[in-house]
């Protein structure tokens, strides 16, 4: 039987119109669980009101494709230049890169709305103009800009939830569907032996259809043997690191961690309340006693981490020996994903926003590595010791985007990998690399020991 023809360049557009109504929806879905009154509101201090981010997610989408790859005039030009970058502050000085002027009013947020609905009708159009993107501009090659904005708004989803997290309960709208919670006990955690072997860091610019710019180039690295536990540390092995009173005990921590420990009084994460005798752990929507939660993976920034892993005699993994571990094997062949090549199902981790909270650490053994080390993706990122810096032969390649990565280069901010409860499963390739300061807190991120 014959089958009409249908043109590639039809097939890529109905992709990528379902993935933008997608990812929109799913954007719009958590914008309504935020109480409208609270629009202008910073539950985190170094960040950006939300109106910000209502706006931001649009105007970075309309700068990158129809703006810059199609030379469309503007809705508006002032939203465009207002909303196109936001904060990245450093957390020790309070000093910000970026767009650090703030207007001394906001807009209003249904002008924001308006914006917004205007640039998603034309990124609609633009993909009507995919062939004649073809050009010398390489983000208008092969739907490289579409990908891109689509995973900044992936990224950004999460960091909405980071701070719709800090936001108090009652200024929360609960989802339709009620978050589900499971309080089972925590898998064992085993030293766990990866013998010394090579590792391939980074992709070659070909293999993939779009990557970050500190995802290239592809670089070979010689990884010495090390022990790692099979499971990431959990809110009940940490509290027990608090309540020895080992937290605030110097020798534990960095020289570069414990002025900032002691500057901000910090007596425990940032997830838990301690009210009296009481202890309490944060979830999106919900308190619940830490010990109700003691099997879920701890949340903490990397001095925290590291401080825990000296008083086990360990420390924490470099992001090579989070690559071997994750995406090598015994035969040493690198695979996709731990588990292999299949692509990633709710069977084998918690992430692509499946639940609200973390799952008991352990949940999930089908996503386990082939080395038999679990939970390396999904549940909360695995936070690494390692500098989050460029590869050999790094090329900032994005034209309109240039600093994207480079302006992390400082040794402040350090690689994080493997993926959050909140993280889309399109983050969960081998190269994608998120980082942030080693002092700052609001990030789903969990971590495991490691020796050499």
């Amino acid at each position: 039987m014959n089958r009409a023809f249908v043109p590639r360049v039809n097939i890529e557009r109905a992709r990528f119109e379902a993935r933008f109504r997608s990812a929109w929806a799913k954007t719009d879905e958590l914008f309504r669980l935020i109480n409208e009154d609270q629009m202008l509101s910073k539950p985190i201090v170094w960040r950006h009101p939300f109106i910000f981010y209502v706006g931001h997610l649009p105007a970075f989408t309309w700068n990158q494709t129809c703006g810059a790859l199609l030379d469309r005039q503007s809705f508006n030009p002032y939203f465009d230049d207002l909303f196109c970058r936001g904060i990245d502050p450093d957390v020790d000085t309070g000093e910000c890169h970026w767009h650090p002027e703030v207007p001394d009013t906001w807009p209003d947020l249904d002008a924001v709305l308006k914006y917004r609905d205007q640039v998603r009708s034309a990124v609609l159009e633009a993909l009507d103009n995919m062939s004649r993107l073809e050009s010398a501009d390489i983000m208008a090659q092969d739907g490289r800009a579409f990908e891109m904005v689509l995973e900044h708004e992936y990224m950004h989803q999460e960091t909405l939830l980071y701070m719709m997290h800090e936001l108090p309960l009652d200024k929360k709208i609960r989802p339709t569907k009620s978050p589900r919670y499971s309080f089972q006990s925590a898998a064992r955690s085993f030293p766990t032996k990866v013998p010394s072997g090579k590792v391939l860091l980074g992709a070659k610019f070909s293999e993939l259809e779009f990557g970050w710019d500190n995802e290239f180039s592809q670089t070979v690295v010689d990884v010495p043997a090390f022990t790692m536990d099979s499971m990431p540390v959990t809110n009940g092995e940490y509290f027990e690191f608090v309540q020895s009173g080992a937290y605030d005990v110097e020798r534990y921590w960095r020289p570069e961690d414990w002025p900032w420990k002691v500057q901000t009084a910090r007596k425990h994460p940032s997830v838990w309340l301690q009210r009296g005798s009481l202890w309490l752990y944060k979830a999106m929507f919900d308190l619940f006693p830490l010990a109700q939660v003691s099997s879920w993976p701890v949340y903490v920034t990397v001095a925290e981490a590291r401080a825990y892993a000296s008083w086990r005699g360990k420390r924490l993994p470099s992001e090579a020996e989070f690559q071997r571990a994750c995406y090598g094997g015994p035969d040493e062949i690198s695979t996709r994903y731990p588990w292999g090549e299949l692509a990633p199902a709710h069977r084998h981790g918690n992430f692509d926003l499946n639940s609200w909270s973390p799952d008991p650490v352990g949940s999930h053994p089908a996503g386990m590595s082939r080395w038999g080390i679990g939970e390396l993706i999904g549940n909360g990122w695995e936070l690494t010791d390692t500098p989050f810096a460029p590869f050999p032969g790094f090329t900032p390649y994005m034209p309109r985007y240039p600093d994207y990565s480079k302006d992390f280069f400082d040794g402040k901010h350090f690689v994080f990998k493997g993926g959050s409860w909140a993280t889309p499963a399109d983050l969960l390739r081998p190269t994608f690399r998120n980082w942030y300061q080693g002092h700052y807190p609001y990030v789903f991120a969990k971590f495991r020991c490691v020796s050499s």
